[in-house]
């Protein structure tokens, strides 16, 4: 078997975390035959519970698991880590606002960003969960110098699936027949799910679903999904985001599907007017290196350009409420 790969975890006791580190000790991130060291970060107060888990992952006797350890100081937690979720974030409750959690969690992030540039491998890959997650991403990136950039992306692939089960479910179809979906901007009610590129089978999704379906509600659902989970079931969502974290960091170690992209909160580079180093939402592909890419060349609309500009500015506020924790603006 190969070399053990460190995986590191922050907010290692929530609700997503305990979803996503079973999928990773039974393989489904990078195989069953590569073994894995985890490294599980927590505040003090959550130690006693995460050594809980720890027992539980001990326990599954599965022989992915090389290593398993609980940390509350990330310069230790992160040490020479090879791939790290920060998913530790203030979570959204019921009628909690977005400037909330921004004020909340944007601390937490220029911390870990710190640390991670101390400690982590020149190598690492560090997928941002925790929300507001476009500029918590931001900011940990920003106050990481010594990394390259395209070494922090953020996470829109929970919208992404969202967005392309909601078109394969009006299609009537299975969901890998839809393909080349977009998620644009921010991870917020400003997001544009797109369907102006989306095929079906090959096809034009927008032929079959009408332009007024896309408009008037397709559109909607997919922004406002995360408030209805919450409405729904009293807490944001865990599962899916757990699911959809772990699609993302594969697709970026081992590479998207040929002929297809994904959308990912990445570096902006001013593709599609977009100003440059703001983290947003793009199509995405990966080589098989595990190098990222902003698809280019797209054909925008007007539509489009209006609504890719909203979250822009958005993202834009956002930066200006944090600007004292981004080194560039300090």
């Amino acid at each position: 078997m190969s070399a053990p790969v460190n995986i590191a975890i922050s907010g290692a006791a929530g609700q997503i975390s305990y979803s996503l580190i079973f999928q990773l000790i039974s393989g489904d991130l990078l195989g069953f035959e590569q073994p894995i060291n985890l490294s599980l970060l927590e505040v003090p107060e959550m130690i006693g519970a995460l050594s809980g888990v720890a027992m539980e992952l001990e326990d599954c006797a599965s022989p992915v698991l090389n290593n398993v350890t609980c940390h509350s100081n990330p310069e230790v937690a992160f040490k020479d880590a090879d791939l790290i979720f920060l998913i530790g974030a203030r979570p959204r409750g019921p009628g909690m606002e977005r400037k909330d959690l921004l004020q909340t969690n944007a601390g937490i992030f220029s911390v870990q960003g710190r640390a991670i540039n101390a400690v982590a491998k020149r190598s690492v890959k560090v997928l941002i969960v925790g929300n507001p997650a476009n500029t918590n991403s931001l900011i940990a990136r920003t106050n990481a110098p010594d990394l390259p950039s395209e070494s922090f992306i953020a996470m829109s692939r929970l919208d992404h699936n969202r967005a392309v089960s909601l078109a394969a479910s009006q299609c009537g179809c299975n969901v890998s027949d839809v393909a080349r979906v977009i998620v644009w901007g921010n991870h917020s009610a400003t997001q544009y799910p797109d369907l102006y590129h989306a095929t079906v089978g090959g096809e034009s999704v927008l032929e079959r679903v009408g332009e007024h379906w896309f408009k008037q509600e397709f559109i909607g659902t997919v922004q406002n999904r995360g408030t209805e989970v919450i409405k729904t079931r009293g807490k944001s969502s865990a599962g899916s985001a757990a699911h959809a974290a772990l699609e993302q960091m594969r697709d970026w170690v081992k590479g998207t599907p040929q002929g297809d992209w994904k959308s990912m909160i990445v570096t902006s580079d001013g593709s599609y007017g977009v100003e440059q180093g703001l983290m947003y939402s793009f199509p995405v592909q990966v080589s098989e290196r595990g190098i990222w890419s902003i698809v280019q060349g797209l054909d925008i609309n007007e539509f489009s350009a209006i609504k890719i500009k909203e979250s822009e500015l958005e993202l834009v506020s956002e930066r200006e409420a944090v600007s004292h924790l981004i080194p560039s603006f300090s």
